[in-house]
């Protein structure tokens, strides 16, 4: 879910308790919507992250390393000059918003002690994060909002902060006795729907959550309750908002039965009673390891969102010419019946007559010498009627030999193409997207980057395969791309290590490095499963996987990258399973 009110109060407490009184160190800006804070607080070294984008705004402690761009943005910019060396006042929530402001003491331009506060707002696609002045203004922020965007609230450098438009109470100022006087009064909607839309940072899952405590049903309207339900609503907002005063946090990320992700939360949750809990110490650690996966496939989708449109482009491409090569075949599959009726003119030559509109022949090229049809050119003579035949044989024969390589060469650039798709899916972070972007450069899809005179390339991250350890203690690697494919099949592999790949479909190549020694059946298994799982039968059941020594595979010169053919290979039949590859043992 996205982060609600009790979340934000959770996380405000770690960051009040793990930072205040500490020092801005260093400041990044590694995406357009997104800071990082260096903070040395309390003897250590801490990442702060707050980011506004719209799928998952969230502040938390992190521990992932970031990229940054080489040259700071102007907001980044802007809160060095301001923040830089400060010190850490404290966090706030205000009105259990799903609002954090953190106050920082700094020097001013004219060397003056004043307090800055940087606001962020993890409010869906409306979120933002500001930097306010002494004064309550507006110093700036990751989105500019001006009149043009928002009539309702304007967010620019020197305009005046005001807080999101509301309206709801804070739910941590109302007592049990107020709470009910609330619910008494919205007898015209549900329960559930009554609580969320009456108190700030109170989301709908925490106000199924209250109903689910107090056992009473969320879509029951306010007239419909006893006083006994109404008792138990009190009791169980009490009990909530209790929690949330003292600290008493139970943070936990919920797991369906397939073992995916499915909710986190900062206190636990009867309505996922019976789904698999992991419990966590920090609110920070949970929320990172909660968006590690969902924001990043996120980010990762929007970076390779031009290559995803590329490939596909021409997919679509080339699924055009071979609907076209079809037809084609279609057009000329009379093309032996071409070459019949010329050389049936030319063995009746001499019952033929110039001005003849057909000739009925015997066919005794067919099993029951049945008579044929063949219409005549009457402005033509019998020989070139004959020869019309055999040249239309002949062209469409010269059709058919083009045909053949041009379908051969449009079905291996499909292959190729769904290929590189199915390594998108598995970019993991900015370097595997390089490696495909730069070998979609090198295949003539997109343009090389030119690099001007005296500019320097850029080095980069090498992206690396993916490393797992079977139960048997075996390395297994997985290809990412075909590049990778091509430097564990070609390069890293030994002669005798065994190779997996699934068949006939594009999908990673899978090496079991064995040092010389026989890999026991189970982890030719789980190698089998992770090939089949990186593959594009992922969805699909008993994905066939081949496996063979490495020394017999080989890759055709001029062949495209990840493009190999192996011989005496083994099949295994594999249904994947994303549970099962998770317990799979990722390699240190």
């Amino acid at each position: 879910m996205p982060m609600d009110g009790v979340s934000v109060a959770s996380i405000v407490r770690e960051l009040n308790e793990k930072l205040a009184g500490g020092r801005v160190d260093k400041i990044f800006q590694p995406e357009r919507d997104e800071i990082v804070l260096s903070i040395r607080a309390k003897g250590g070294n801490h990442k702060l992250l707050l980011t506004a984008e719209a799928q998952a705004p969230r502040i938390h402690l992190t521990k992932a390393a970031k990229l940054n761009p080489a040259q700071a943005p102007l907001f980044c910019m802007v809160l060095r000059k301001h923040l830089t060396g400060g010190r850490i006042i404290g966090f706030e929530q205000p009105d259990f918003e799903r609002i954090v402001s953190m106050q920082v003491e700094s020097m001013s331009e004219m060397m003056d002690l004043s307090i800055k506060r940087l606001v962020v707002e993890l409010m869906g696609k409306h979120s933002n994060i500001m930097l306010l002045g002494e004064n309550g203004a507006v110093l700036d922020c990751v989105k500019r909002i001006s009149a043009d965007i928002s009539s309702v609230r304007v967010m620019l450098p020197g305009v005046k902060y005001l807080p999101p438009p509301g309206g709801k109470a804070n739910p941590l100022n109302f007592s049990s006795d107020e709470f009910a006087a609330v619910i008494e009064e919205s007898g015209s909607i549900r329960i559930q729907e009554a609580i969320f839309k009456s108190f700030n940072g109170i989301s709908p899952l925490m106000a199924s959550e209250i109903c689910e405590e107090a056992d009473v049903m969320a879509d029951n309207y306010a007239q419909m309750l006893t006083m006994e339900e109404k008792l138990r609503l009190r009791e169980a907002f009490a009990s909530l908002t209790g929690f949330i005063r003292q600290g008493s946090f139970r943070m936990g990320i919920y797991y369906d039965e397939k073992g995916k992700m499915k909710d986190f939360s900062s206190v636990s949750l009867s309505v996922y009673r019976g789904l698999e809990k992991k419990a966590f110490e920090s609110p920070s650690e949970m929320i990172e390891e909660f968006y590690q996966e969902k924001a990043g496939a996120f980010r990762l989708a929007q970076k390779t969102a031009d290559l995803r449109k590329i490939l596909q482009n021409n997919i679509e491409r080339c699924a055009k010419k071979a609907n076209i090569y079809m037809k084609t075949l279609d057009e000329i599959k009379d093309r032996e019946i071409n070459k019949i009726k010329g050389e049936l003119l030319t063995a009746n030559i001499y019952s033929l007559k110039k001005g003849m509109t057909s000739f009925k022949a015997q066919n005794y090229y067919s099993e029951d010498g049945c008579e044929i049809d063949i219409d005549l050119n009457p402005l033509m003579t019998p020989s070139e009627n004959a020869q019309r035949y055999y040249k239309k044989y002949n062209k469409q024969k010269r059709t058919l030999a083009a045909l053949s390589d041009q379908i051969k060469a449009n079905d291996e650039e499909l292959s190729y193409l769904d290929g590189v798709l199915s390594g998108l899916s598995l970019a993991a972070d900015e370097s595997d997207i390089a490696d495909i972007r730069e070998e979609l450069a090198q295949s003539g899809f997109i343009k090389k980057k030119r690099v001007g005179k005296g500019a320097k390339a850029q080095s980069r991250k090498k992206s690396s395969p993916l490393h797992f350890l079977s139960s048997d203690g075996f390395d297994i690697y997985v290809g990412k791309n075909n590049i990778q494919n091509d430097f564990l099949t070609m390069r890293f592999a030994q002669a005798g290590d065994l190779w997996l790949h699934a068949k006939d479909m594009p999908g990673s190549h899978v090496i079991i490095s064995s040092n010389g020694k026989q890999p026991p059946e189970k982890t030719i298994y789980e190698a089998a499963h992770l090939a089949a799982y990186y593959s594009k039968g992922k969805n699909s059941t008993q994905v066939p996987v081949d496996y063979t020594l490495k020394r017999n595979v080989k890759k055709p010169n001029g062949a495209k990258p990840g493009y190999v053919i192996y011989e005496a290979n083994k099949t295994a039949y594999i249904t994947p399973d994303e549970k099962f590859v998770k317990e799979v043992k990722v390699a240190p």
